[in-house]
């Protein structure tokens, strides 16, 4: 959105004058569903994290490929996308629908914003819903109505946390939130993940705290070793954890366009987005 949006705020309970993580991811990823407020975030950001919008970009094609990889070679018709954020070029329901026309899609955010977009762009497919809720309390997704109409947890699910467990802090208990979910999947199901990482503590910590100052609730930047506890449980498919920015290449993905304002940074930052997906037995 542009700046002249905030002139009207409507009424959708948004919080215009603090940053949102999907309306900043939006703005990286090229969208116009953002606020002034949320692009000063990213301008913030990318002071301490020059790469921001290549990391998002990557993540974003990592994610075509993961639902790819989930419908296309495990044949499943079942994705649960939790901290959805704003709709995009090929959202998880294009793809599967793709190559399942009778996929069926769950979409899961919290943010007004996005469900008010998501419902608008979902108004007419029957097969995907946008429904409010928390990933950090993920029963009042499983246990919701219109989720249980939808999603038989009797056949394998694809669970997708893209880009969205490092809004979690350690007090939030992330890794007890994927077992949660973990545990309601049955056999054959699949998790795919990716989290921003670094081995090297100051960029990750300024990353951090450049979230945490801008949005006031953050999780943080973990390392490899703590990404790859949330797979407990869920057997590692091939080429492994690893950048998703790697992951996959073979499987198809459509470029995205970055937001107007990108500019190829000099080096890239030690931050990456690490991850991969995994089968439960």
């Amino acid at each position: 959105m542009s700046a002249s949006h905030d002139e009207h705020p409507g009424s959708l309970g948004v919080l215009m004058d603090i940053p949102s993580v999907a309306r900043m991811y939006d703005y990286l990823l090229g969208g116009k569903d953002w606020y002034e407020v949320d692009r000063q975030a990213v301008l913030a950001l990318r002071l301490v994290t020059p790469d921001i919008d290549d990391v998002a970009l990557r993540n974003r094609m990592w994610l075509q490929r993961a639902v790819y990889f989930a419908a296309a070679e495990l044949g499943i018709r079942q994705f649960l996308d939790l901290g959805t954020g704003l709709p995009t070029q090929r959202n998880v329901h294009q793809v599967a629908q793709e190559i399942h026309p009778d996929a069926r899609v769950v979409y899961v955010d919290n943010d007004p914003i996005v469900l008010a977009h998501g419902r608008a762009l979902l108004a007419e497919n029957n097969r995907t819903i946008m429904v409010a809720g928390d990933m950090a309390q993920p029963d009042t997704v499983l246990l919701a109505p219109e989720v249980l109409d939808l999603i038989d947890f009797g056949e394998p699910v694809a669970a997708i946390y893209a880009s969205v467990l490092h809004c979690l802090p350690d007090e939030a208990h992330p890794y007890e939130v994927v077992k949660h979910v973990r545990d309601a999947l049955p056999s054959g199901s699949c998790l795919a993940l990716s989290h921003l990482e670094s081995e090297d503590q100051a960029a990750a910590e300024a990353l951090t705290t450049s979230m945490r100052t801008s949005t006031g609730y953050w999780g943080r930047v973990r390392t490899r070793g703590e990404i790859g506890g949330f797979f407990d449980g869920f057997n590692i498919v091939e080429p492994g954890l690893g950048d998703i920015a790697e992951w996959r290449l073979d499987l198809p993905a459509v470029e995205l366009d970055p937001a107007p304002d990108y500019v190829r940074p000099d080096a890239a930052s030690p931050v990456i987005e690490f991850g991969g997906a995994g089968i439960k037995p």
